[in-house]
């Protein structure tokens, strides 16, 4: 264990596994070992309505509390439950499902553009670029990280059995929402990013810190692949629940 100063605060980090405060409050919970993590709005929700899913508990927040279910899907045990935008906050919900048990995690959420892929495509990443904070507090600084090749195996089949056509990438994971200048995006283009969204590569961290398997499913949404004429499009809402259909297909295959 180590504590790792640096010039630069956001580079600094402690290799110590234990914090002051922890996700886990005294093992109050036992969650199934697979779970779908999901950038879907409410139709998360809908999926627990809709399949009488049980509420395990939920994640308390200053914003809203975010329900955990659990199903059982294809005959195996899964929890699931809605994800929340950006780096920080999604991890400290991840942090606090591993804790109590989970250990294949497959997210599932929406993506830019910045090839010209048309709406609606399925994107597997096999690695993030990390162009947020949240990860440099659980692994040494890189900038990249490498998507857990067993989840990207577990989605592929998964997609390949549904017959969905799907493209890997490497995905540009930022912070800055409103700071995806021209010139920003051209030089993540040219770093190879053909994606962008806001917490692949955070997840991929505090997953790879705590031993868990993580993976990820995008579908795009808007499009920046022309510097000059953005375009949201509808923003991959008919994707939704074919996605997180294939989030659980694909994390009963782990």
């Amino acid at each position: 264990m180590a504590l790792i100063k640096h010039e630069f605060p956001i580079l600094e980090r402690d290799t110590a596994q234990d914090a002051i405060i922890m996700p886990n409050r005294g093992g109050q919970y036992s969650f199934p070992e697979k779970c779908v993590f999901a950038f879907l709005e409410d139709a998360v929700d809908r999926f627990a309505i809709n399949n009488g899913c049980e509420e395990i508990t939920f994640f308390e927040s200053i914003t809203k509390n975010y329900p955990i279910y659990k199903t059982i899907y294809n005959g195996e045990e899964v929890c699931f439950c809605q994800a929340p935008c950006g780096a920080a906050a999604a991890v400290q919900i991840l942090d606090f499902l591993i804790s109590y048990g989970a250990r294949y995690i497959i997210a599932c959420g929406s993506c830019g553009a910045l090839h010209p892929f048309d709406e609606n495509e399925i994107i597997i990443p096999t690695s993030a670029l990390r162009d947020e904070g949240a990860s440099y507090h659980y692994i040494e600084p890189s900038r990249f990280i490498e998507i857990d090749p067993r989840a990207v195996a577990a989605i592929k089949k998964a997609a390949d059995q549904a017959g969905i056509p799907y493209e890997e990438c490497i995905t540009w994971t930022t912070d800055g929402f409103y700071r995806e200048t021209k010139e920003m995006v051209k030089y993540r283009m040219e770093e190879g990013c053909q994606v962008v969204e806001m917490e692949c590569s955070a997840l991929a961290a505090c997953a790879q810190f705590r031993n868990a398997v993580f993976g990820q499913i995008l579908f795009t949404a808007d499009t920046l692949a022309e510097l000059d004429k953005y375009d949201e499009r509808d923003w991959g809402k008919s994707s939704y629940e074919k996605v997180l259909d294939l989030s659980f297909k694909a994390v009963c295959n782990l």
